[in-house]
């Protein structure tokens, strides 16, 4: 067990027992995330739950508008937060608590939720954290490589770009700034050290919310479970990415010492004879004044050479090989990336008075969905299963804006049955487009939730929230959802809302 948890057993109901349900503020930074869910307690005063505050480092002003969405929780919690869950290590999720520290250094926050995966006293929690650590620091030394050279190859420079999406979009500008993120917003607790979770554990219970249980359904401890795709033939675990991160740095020690004048005993040439490729690139004519090297290497390897030259001489930039050795960087970023959104932490709250559920899932990716599948909990006299939590699910934060392999659809659209189903996508489909993620929210699960939720979704690129009067195209209360309230972002900060907020029951 990793945690202590305040209590395992409810307070008896009182007649000061309120009705439950939740109001839920979803910002809209568009691609990144930040919730405010506002319980009531026996009391009737508020009990407030931030999940992650965070914005994709692609989207212009970013930081401003992240200060701007501080300061609204700022107003509306008066800077005290009861519970900051943190749900996974990605900088459009964390980098709030860095960029707006200095708002956050007045807020009062009770308690820090984690998943197991962010425990340095854990030792799998560890090993995984020592491959990202090394993940990280290939890639950035590949991606200052490729960034150096001049006329790649359209692969190597679809790899050179896939690299910066993933070290400067998920990971932060300079890669490793996303640990910093999460470890500002792990100290803003009150405790010695946040509290982490796993599946398996019992409920969660609240003494102050008597109508709550938490249930947390992942990140899964089965490395097997954190694979990258759903079909076995083609997942791969987290742990085969150390063998790619120790090739790339060994090859990038070696390009160093070659750069550095390292002599390799097996050439077949002296190392008076011949030009090195790195000099010829940068347009070294060579020790041979009779012979341009330089010219010789860009019309027949590395081009592209003038416009006036012949269609078959152009560009031979087709040719070259120097570089396919770091093309593995691909397969490296796409483990990093994905297998973190995989350790997301992923709670469901149910509304013990309705026995209706928020599920919170995070960015979690397949793996981390297909996991839940045998987990129960003795509740009770009876078992409550994951599939009874997410056939009396009435509201879903979608999970990674909505992208194809996020949410399944065997183990998860088709456990999600209940009529009151509502639904809330963190996506800005622009900006998904400008940084080359395709069709970000995926048009197969748009069309899936629209069908199940009968019209109850909410996009936060949402045309209607840029106007202070706008409403949904659905009327409230329907469904779950009893009421809607938006408010635009202020002038300057662009198109668009800056919150919505939905009351639940």
């Amino acid at each position: 067990m990793s945690r202590k948890p305040a209590t395992r057993t409810r307070p008896a109901k009182t007649a000061a027992t309120p009705v439950s349900g939740v109001t839920v503020r979803h910002y809209c930074q568009g691609i990144g995330d930040c919730h405010l869910l506002t319980f009531k307690k026996a009391d009737g005063k508020p009990f407030r739950m931030l999940i992650d505050c965070g914005i994709h480092v692609s989207i212009a002003g970013g930081p401003a508008l992240v200060a701007d969405i501080v300061a609204d929780l700022k107003k509306e919690t008066g800077g005290k937060i009861d519970i900051l869950v943190v749900t996974h290590e990605h900088w459009d999720h964390v980098s709030g608590f860095l960029t707006a520290k200095d708002l956050f250094k007045d807020f009062v926050v009770g308690d820090v939720w984690m998943a197991w995966t962010e425990n340095p006293a854990d030792a799998e929690a560890a090993e995984l954290d020592k491959f990202k650590g090394q993940a990280i620091a290939a890639l950035q030394g590949v991606g200052q490589k490729l960034d150096a050279m001049q006329g790649l190859s359209a692969y190597m420079a679809g790899v050179r770009d896939g690299l910066q999406s993933v070290l400067g979009f998920q990971f932060g500008a300079a890669g490793e700034r996303v640990r910093s993120a999460r470890d500002a917003a792990a100290r803003l607790s009150q405790k010695p050290s946040p509290t982490y979770f796993e599946p398996g554990e019992p409920p969660v219970t609240i003494d102050a919310l008597p109508n709550l249980r938490v249930y947390v359904l992942g990140p899964p401890r089965d490395k097997a479970a954190l694979r990258l795709e759903e079909r076995a033939s083609e997942m791969f675990p987290l742990a085969s990415g150390g063998p790619y991160a120790r090739a790339l740095t060994s090859g990038l020690k070696i390009n160093e010492a070659i750069d550095a004048g390292y002599v390799d005993e097996l050439s077949p040439f002296e190392r008076n004879v011949g030009t090195p490729l790195s000099a010829a690139l940068k347009g070294d004519k060579g020790s041979d004044p009779a012979i341009d090297i330089a010219a010789f290497v860009r019309k027949h390897y590395s081009g592209p050479v003038s416009a006036a030259a012949s269609m078959e001489d152009r560009d031979q930039s087709w040719r070259r090989i120097d570089a396919d050795w770091m093309g593995i960087a691909a397969d490296l970023a796409l483990q990093l990336d994905r297998g973190v959104n995989n350790t997301s932490l992923v709670l469901a709250f149910e509304l013990t008075d309705s026995g209706r559920v928020l599920l919170f899932p995070g960015d979690a990716q397949i793996g981390n969905w297909l996991s839940w599948k045998d987990l129960t909990w003795p509740v009770g006299q009876g078992t409550v299963t994951s599939a009874d939590l997410l056939a009396r699910t009435v509201y879903l934060k979608v999970a990674h804006h909505g992208s194809q392999n996020a949410t399944p659809q065997k183990q998860g659209f088709d456990l999600l049955t209940s009529a009151d189903l509502s639904a809330f996508i963190p996506t800005n489909k622009v900006d998904a487009l400008k940084v080359h993620w395709g069709e970000m929210p995926y048009d197969g699960i748009l069309t899936a939730l629209e069908t199940k939720t009968k019209g109850r979704v909410i996009r936060a690129d949402d045309p209607w929230l840029a106007d202070k009067d706008g409403k949904p195209g659905f009327a409230a209360p329907s469904g779950s959802i009893q009421a809607v309230r938006s408010a635009p972002r202020d002038a300057g900060r662009g198109p668009g809302g800056l919150w919505v907020e939905v009351d639940l029951a």
